[in-house]
């Protein structure tokens, strides 16, 4: 945790609160917390801050702010990705947040087992996410928006995501052009579930404005390729 997010209206009066448990049990056991400390502090879709801790209690700590920081900035970036495992889902999503991503679209596919619809951690993506802008010093979260069908998305959707300005690559092992690298403009990244989108989906994703690139001729899982393209697309150097 390398910032703590509270809601807007645990600031509004003079002295600010940190009451939520999970947070109070990682400020005293991990980072052993005293009066006087400082403390990077974020407001939920808001600014963060540099705080001083003025009280400890068993319920509550009670902060002061000292100064405005600068939040960092966002990736210009839409990551569609075919619903992973549901184990994979959480690290994917806490992964994402902190790179930075602007906004996920989580999708369904051939190759992506109907069972993980029905995953309990779909409906705990708002921890997974704060989670992610905790461990960033963010504060703004992600948008996430859920398809359960391929088809109507790629035609009825992604089109008003393709612009001169803003491409969208598939990432496609048997691509014959290679992934773009250090680009300097917005994009959507289209990726797909661990086996691989069935030709018919990556012929309908070309048919609708994305361009297939490899990163190689090696499979790799969807949880390494993300930051791995991330990195790539987004280098300054």
């Amino acid at each position: 945790m390398n910032i703590v997010l509270l809601d807007p209206r645990q600031t509004e009066t003079e002295l600010w609160s940190i009451t939520s448990t999970r947070q109070l049990e990682h400020l005293q056991q991990h980072l052993q917390i005293q009066v006087g400390d400082t403390l990077k502090v974020g407001i939920r879709e808001g600014q963060r801050y540099l705080t001083e801790i003025v009280e400890i209690s068993e319920k509550a700590v009670r902060l002061k702010p000292l100064q405005e920081e600068a939040v960092p900035e966002k990736l210009p970036v839409t990551l569609i990705v075919a619903l992973p495992r549901p184990k994979v889902l959480r690290r994917l999503i806490m992964d994402s947040v902190t790179l930075g991503v602007e906004k996920i679209i989580l999708l369904h596919s051939y190759r992506v087992d109907k069972s993980y619809w029905q995953t309990p951690f779909l409906q705990q993506l708002n921890h997974y996410i704060e989670l992610g802008l905790e461990q960033a010093g963010d504060t703004v979260a992600p948008k996430i928006e859920l398809y359960k069908r391929f088809k109507p998305f790629v035609e009825d959707i992604l089109p008003g995501l393709i612009s001169t300005d803003c491409p969208a690559y598939v990432a496609h092992p048997y691509a014959e052009q290679a992934m773009p690298f250090a680009i300097e403009h917005p994009c959507t990244i289209v990726i797909g579930p661990e086996g691989g989108f069935i030709p018919y989906e990556v012929d309908l994703l070309i048919k609708n404005g994305c361009q297939a690139v490899s990163l190689g001729n090696r499979i790799i899982r969807t949880e390494t390729v993300i930051p791995y393209v991330l990195g790539r697309l987004f280098s300054a150097g």
